[in-house]
C-alpha cells in the first residue's frame, strides 16, 4: 500500500511538472505586453484589442469619432482617436458587431470601462497623490419601494473615519442608461471633492450617488423612504433641510425635479444639472401632477440655492430646460442659470460638480 501511495504522489508530480512546463512553453503573443489605451505625443489617443481572429473591430461610447483611423497588426486593432480631451470616457470594443469589454482595462466599472486621459499638468478631476483622500464605499440596501436589494456609493470625506462631527448630506443622481457607479467613473466625484476639499474650497460633506435607474416616481420614494433613512441611520449626518441637497444629471434632473417639488421642504440646495420635466409628457400634466404652481413659494421658503444649468445649445436637454425655465419665470421661482461645459458630456458634468461643491452649506 505504501508502495503504491508513493508511486500515486510521484505520478502526480510528473504530470504537475509536466503541465507547468507545458503553461511556461507557451508560445507568446502581442497580447502579453499590449497597452490597451495610449495618448501620443501628438495628442491623439490608441485604442487597442488583441483579436486575431476577428473579422471588423471598431470602439463604441463616449470617444467616439468619425476621423478615428483603425489599423490591423498581428492580430492587434488599434483604433486611433484625434483630439481627445482631458478627461474620463467610457468606451467598449465592437468585435464583429458584438460589445466587448476591455479585458486589460483596469478601469472597469459595472462591466464598463473608463479611459482616463490625463492633462499635461493637474486638473480638477485628476488623482494627486498628495493630499489626503476621502473613501468610496459600496453600499447595499433593501428597498421596500422597489422590492430588491439596491447599491450605492457613499463618498466620505478625508478624516471622517477619525471625527466625531456631523456632516451635510448632498444626494448625487447619475443620468439615463448609467449607473450608481458612474459619478465615481466618468464623472471623476472622488478626484473632484478629494481636491476641493483638499484646497479648503468646499465645506466637508457627505455625496451619495444613488441609483436612479427605474421609474422617475419610484427613485422619488426610493429616496425619501429608503435611501435617505438608511444614511441618516448608518453615517453622522446633519438630518435637517439645510445640511441636504439634491443634484442630478440628465434623467437624474428629472428625478431631481420629482423630488423637490414633491417635497419642496426637504432641501436647501437643488441643482438640477442639463434637465427639466419629464420629456414627451404635456408640460401642463406635469405641473399639475406635482403641483409645481402651489409648490413654488414652499419651494422659495426652504431653498437657499435652486440652480438650473445646461451645457450650452448644443446640450440635448436645452428645450427642455428651456421650458422648465418657462414655468419658473412665469410662477415666481427662485433659481439661477447657468451655461457651463460643452453639450450632454461628462466634461460638463465635471465642471458642475466642480462649481456645486464649492457652493454648498455655505449659506
Amino acid at each position: 500500500m505504501k508502495m503504491k501511495a508513493l508511486l500515486t504522489i510521484s505520478s502526480i508530480i510528473v504530470l504537475s511538472a509536466t503541465s507547468a512546463q507545458a503553461q511556461w512553453m507557451r508560445t507568446p503573443t502581442p497580447n502579453d505586453t499590449l497597452q490597451s489605451v495610449r495618448v501620443l505625443p501628438n495628442g491623439n489617443t490608441v485604442f487597442s484589442i488583441y483579436a486575431p481572429k476577428a473579422r471588423t473591430v471598431s470602439l463604441s461610447g463616449d470617444i467616439m469619432s468619425r476621423e478615428a483611423k483603425t489599423i490591423e497588426k498581428n492580430g492587434v486593432w488599434s483604433i486611433e482617436v484625434p483630439g481627445v480631451k482631458p478627461g474620463a470616457y467610457r468606451y467598449t470594443f465592437v468585435v464583429d458587431g458584438v460589445n466587448v469589454i476591455d479585458p486589460k482595462s483596469d478601469l472597469a466599472q459595472n462591466n464598463r470601462p473608463v479611459a482616463m486621459v490625463e492633462p499635461d499638468g493637474a486638473d480638477f478631476f485628476s488623482y494627486n497623490p498628495d493630499i489626503p483622500h476621502g473613501a468610496m464605499a459600496v453600499r447595499k440596501y433593501q428597498s421596500s419601494i422597489l422590492g430588491t436589494t439596491r447599491t450605492m456609493r457613499v463618498w466620505t470625506p478625508a478624516g471622517y473615519e477619525k471625527s466625531k462631527a456631523k456632516l451635510p448630506v448632498l444626494y448625487l443622481i447619475h443620468g439615463g442608461g448609467d449607473t450608481d457607479a458612474s459619478w465615481q467613473s466618468a464623472g471623476c466625484a472622488g478626484d473632484i471633492l478629494d481636491n476641493l476639499l483638499a484646497a479648503g474650497k468646499m465645506v466637508p460633506m457627505i455625496v451619495v450617488m444613488p441609483n436612479g435607474a427605474c421609474d422617475v416616481s419610484a427613485f422619488e420614494k426610493d429616496l425619501m423612504n429608503c435611501i435617505i433613512p438608511f444614511i441618516e441611520s448608518n453615517y453622522r449626518v446633519l438630518t435637517d433641510k439645510d445640511h441636504r441637497a439634491v443634484s442630478g444629471l440628465s434623467m437624474g434632473g428629472i428625478e431631481t425635479l420629482e423630488v423637490i417639488f414633491r417635497n419642496p421642504d426637504k432641501f436647501a440646495y437643488v441643482w438640477c444639472l442639463s434637465g427639466g420635466f419629464t420629456p414627451g409628457s404635456p408640460i401642463e400634466d406635469e405641473l399639475k401632477r406635482l403641483n409645481v404652481i402651489e409648490n413654488i413659494p414652499i419651494v422659495n421658503k426652504n431653498c437657499k440655492e435652486f440652480v438650473m444649468t445646461q451645457g450650452g445649445k448644443t446640450d440635448i436637454t436645452y428645450i427642455s430646460g428651456e421650458r422648465a425655465n418657462k414655468v419658473f419665470d412665469e410662477n415666481g421661482l427662485k433659481y439661477e442659470y447657468m451655461e457651463v461645459g460643452e453639450g450632454h458630456t461628462w466634461y460638463t458634468w465635471r465642471l458642475n460638480l466642480y462649481d456645486m461643491a464649492q457652493r454648498l452649506f455655505k449659506k
